[in-house]
């Protein structure tokens, strides 16, 4: 063999090499059994268009190191990116990337696992699901994906990418769009190569609700390698009781949740609907459609929130059925396979600024659901 014809081989062979050491990053499956109760550090980097400009202040170390000794071992970071960039080129600002990259290494030091995600970002790709936006979401989703994806190349499976938040899909010619735009988002991050040709990635469902995407996601995207998708839902059901926070015309908020937690005197405000047995059909269902098939379900989003109430018995019981929906849903979730975030805000579960636990409640409840799953987490 000729010097030159060494040359060519050892090139081949590292080239080789280099190939197959990129496909060593854990499939799905594997990850999904690590992660267990997942938190959001929400309304913060994807807060228009600045870090604090919805109350959150500068995330810091303390704070993720708080999160951790809590108990959460993996945090969901929205992020803005549109209103980080030059809208023409889509080239996204250094210092912003740079930024993003000091929270996610906060949570990588803590040996936490973490989602990246594209926010709602002034709905560039969510509010836009449709025919005449589609070829110019397309493009400018090839962009984002590509620089994120070359700039955080080197991280190890910790780091997983997630391409939407909560897309605009109401049917399934909207639907087609969509998985068009994941298409796009699976290619730009692949084509990149080392640790993003196995890199674990997220799609969300059509407006991530649990029953337009059992109806309506019926195909993925197109991968090149096997096993190294995740699919992502919220919920925030019932809405009165998690979300609902004034009478309307056609009712009255929920404070009171689950079936011992009823109250016999403020009968107004008791869940009519939504209690255990409508999350454990919910959370079955996509374990059916998904986990069953080997692909894991990322609950992105959950949350009930304790109110204010004058009667001192009253927010005692409110108190307890918040922490009890935050208990029931993660055992539910991790039961059937899938991982639960819970959608956190400044000053709700932590003080942003020093990282003091502000409703250890909530933590205790959402973290002894995990030990009280059949398949869950080793608490």
């Amino acid at each position: 063999m000729t010097k030159k014809n060494k040359s060519l081989l050892f090139v081949i062979t590292l080239l080789i090499f280099a190939n197959s050491w990129a496909q060593q990053l854990p499939k799905a499956q594997e990850l999904a059994k690590k992660m267990h109760v997942g938190w959001n550090l929400g309304n913060t980097l994807e807060a228009i268009c600045d870090e604090n400009a919805w109350g959150a202040g500068k995330t810091s170390q303390k704070l993720i190191d708080s999160v951790k000794a809590a108990g959460f071992n993996t945090v969901r970071i929205p992020v803005s990116w549109f209103c980080h960039s030059d809208t023409i080129s889509s080239k996204i600002n250094k210092k912003w990337m740079v930024r993003v990259k000091e929270v996610v290494d906060y949570c990588i030091k803590d040996d936490m696992y973490v989602i990246l995600n594209m926010h709602w970002d002034k709905g560039w790709l969510e509010n836009r699901i449709n025919t005449t936006n589609q070829e110019k979401v397309n493009k400018r989703q090839y962009a984002y994906w590509t620089q994120i994806a070359k700039y955080f190349k080197n991280y190890d499976e910790h780091l997983l990418f997630a391409g939407a938040n909560e897309p605009n899909a109401k049917d399934a010619k909207q639907m087609s769009i969509l998985l068009s735009y994941y298409q796009t988002f699976v290619d730009a991050v692949r084509v990149t190569g080392g640790n993003n040709a196995s890199r674990t990635l997220i799609v969300q469902g059509p407006e991530t609700d649990i029953q337009k995407t059992l109806d309506l996601m019926n195909s993925m995207p197109t991968d090149k390698i096997k096993d190294r998708m995740m699919v992502e839902v919220h919920f925030y059901s019932p809405f009165q009781f998690c979300l609902m926070s004034k009478e309307a015309d056609w009712g009255k908020p929920f404070y009171y949740w689950g079936k011992d937690n009823h109250s016999k005197t403020d009968l107004e405000h008791n869940s009519t609907w939504g209690e255990e047995e409508f999350i454990d059909k919910h959370f079955r269902s996509l374990k059916t459609k998904f986990v069953d098939k080997g692909i894991p379900v990322i609950l992105g989003e959950f949350g009930a929130y304790k109110r204010k109430l004058s009667n001192v018995s009253d927010q005692k019981l409110n108190n307890a059925s918040v922490e009890f929906f935050g208990k029931y849903v993660v055992k539910s979730a991790l039961e059937n396979g899938v991982i639960p975030y819970y959608w956190d805000t400044p000053n709700n579960l932590f003080n942003r600024n020093i990282g003091e636990v502000l409703d250890k409640g909530v933590i205790k409840a959402m973290l002894q659901g995990a030990k009280e799953a059949k398949n869950g987490a080793n608490y």
